[in-house]
C-alpha cells in the first residue's frame, strides 16, 4: 500500500511523474502537434528582422495586455477583419525564437484596445502610428492606451534619414523637433504587417466567388449544356481551398484525402456541409454553403469524384439523395 505521509521518496517521485506526464499532455504535446500542423497561406510573406524586432518590442511593452490577435467567427467581431482568424494566420509569427524558446503569445485576452489581427490594413499610415505612440489622444480623444514618449528622442537639428513627426505644441513632452528612434519604426512596421492573408492564389480566390460553378459548353443548338463532369466541378468550386490533390492547406483548409467525412458510407453529413458551409473555427477555415448555386446533380458529381479520388473509396451519391437533404435542410 502507497503510504505518502510516511515514504517521502515515493512522494516526490510520484509528484514528479505527474508534473512531467500533465506537461507533455497539456502543453507539449498541443504545442507539437500545432508546430507540425500548420502551413502559411499562399501570398503570406515570412516577416523581415525589423518586423521581427517590432514584434519584440510589442511583447515587452505590453502591448499584448489590451490588444488582441484573433477574429473570432461571431457578427461582433467582423469589424476587425475580413474573415476569422485561422491557425494559417500565425505561422511566420508562432516560429521559435531559438532551441529553448517558443514564440511568445500574441492572440491576447481582452480587447481593453481594438484588435490588430488586420490593423495594417485599417491604419496604413506611418504617421498615424508615430503619433499615436507618441500619445493616442492626439489622434483619438477618447483613448485610454499609454503614451509612449520614451520611444521618441527630442532634436533641434534632426540628422538626415531620421524620422520626424510633427506632434502639436499641447502634447509635446519637450522642445525641438520630435523624432522617431529605430525601435518605434520597428514596432509601427511589425504593426504595418498584421494584415490578414488575402485568401486567393494568383488569380485564383480561396473563397470560391459567389457565382454559379457550372462548366457550360455551346452545343450544336446554340444552347448552353451543363457539362456535369465532377473532377471539372471540383477544380472550379473546391480545388482553391481542398486542393488540386486534396490535401488542403495545415491550419486553414482541411483534406478531403483519406477523410472521415468523405468516406463515411452515410453521405448526409458531406452533403450537408456542401449545401449549408461549415465553420470549423478556430482549428481550421470558414467555408461557405453552395446550396444555392450548385444544383443537386452539380453536388453529387462533386461528392463522387471526391468520394472516388486520392485514395477514398466509399460509395457515391445520386442527385435524388442530394435533393432529399436540401429539402430537410430548407423545412428545418
Amino acid at each position: 500500500m502507497l503510504d505518502f505521509h510516511k515514504n517521502h521518496q515515493l512522494l516526490l517521485v510520484t509528484i514528479t511523474f505527474t508534473f512531467v506526464l500533465l506537461s507533455v499532455l497539456v502543453a507539449v504535446l498541443p504545442a507539437y502537434k500545432m508546430q507540425n500542423n500548420n502551413e502559411p497561406l499562399p501570398g503570406d510573406e515570412p516577416m523581415n528582422e525589423e518586423e521581427i524586432a517590432g514584434l519584440n518590442l510589442f511583447i515587452s511593452e505590453g502591448c499584448v495586455a489590451c490588444h488582441t490577435q484573433q477574429v473570432r467567427s461571431i457578427a461582433m467581431d467582423n469589424v476587425w477583419g475580413s474573415r476569422p482568424s485561422m491557425p494559417s494566420d500565425y505561422h511566420y509569427s508562432k516560429q521559435r525564437m531559438d532551441m529553448w524558446r517558443q514564440s511568445p503569445s500574441i492572440l491576447g485576452s481582452q480587447r481593453t484596445g481594438p484588435d490588430l489581427s488586420n490593423v495594417g490594413q485599417r491604419q496604413p499610415s506611418d504617421q498615424w502610428h508615430l503619433l499615436h505612440l507618441y500619445n493616442p489622444r492626439i489622434v483619438v480623444k477618447e483613448s485610454v492606451m499609454p503614451a509612449y514618449p520614451w520611444l521618441f528622442s527630442h532634436k533641434e537639428q534632426p540628422e538626415e534619414g531620421e524620422t520626424v513627426i510633427e506632434v502639436p505644441t499641447n502634447f509635446r513632452k519637450g522642445t525641438g523637433k520630435v523624432v522617431a528612434s529605430k525601435k518605434v519604426l520597428n514596432l509601427v512596421a511589425y504593426m504595418k504587417s498584421l494584415q490578414q492573408a488575402p485568401l486567393v492564389a494568383g488569380d485564383v480566390s480561396f473563397i470560391p466567388a459567389r457565382t454559379s460553378a457550372a462548366e457550360t459548353t455551346s452545343g450544336s443548338s446554340g444552347e448552353a449544356e451543363i457539362a456535369l463532369d465532377g473532377a471539372a466541378l471540383y477544380a472550379n468550386t473546391c480545388a482553391a481551398c481542398h486542393q488540386a490533390n486534396g490535401r488542403g492547406i495545415a491550419g486553414a483548409f482541411p483534406p478531403l484525402a483519406n477523410s472521415k467525412v468523405v468516406n463515411n458510407e452515410d453521405p448526409e453529413l458531406m452533403i450537408r456541409i456542401i449545401l449549408q458551409g461549415y465553420d470549423a473555427y478556430p482549428e481550421w477555415g470558414q467555408m461557405p454553403g453552395f446550396g444555392d448555386l450548385l444544383t443537386d446533380e452539380e453536388i453529387a458529381a462533386i461528392i463522387n469524384h471526391e468520394k472516388s479520388s486520392w485514395g477514398n473509396d466509399a460509395p457515391g451519391v445520386t442527385a435524388e439523395q442530394v435533393k432529399d437533404i436540401r429539402t430537410m435542410v430548407e423545412t428545418n
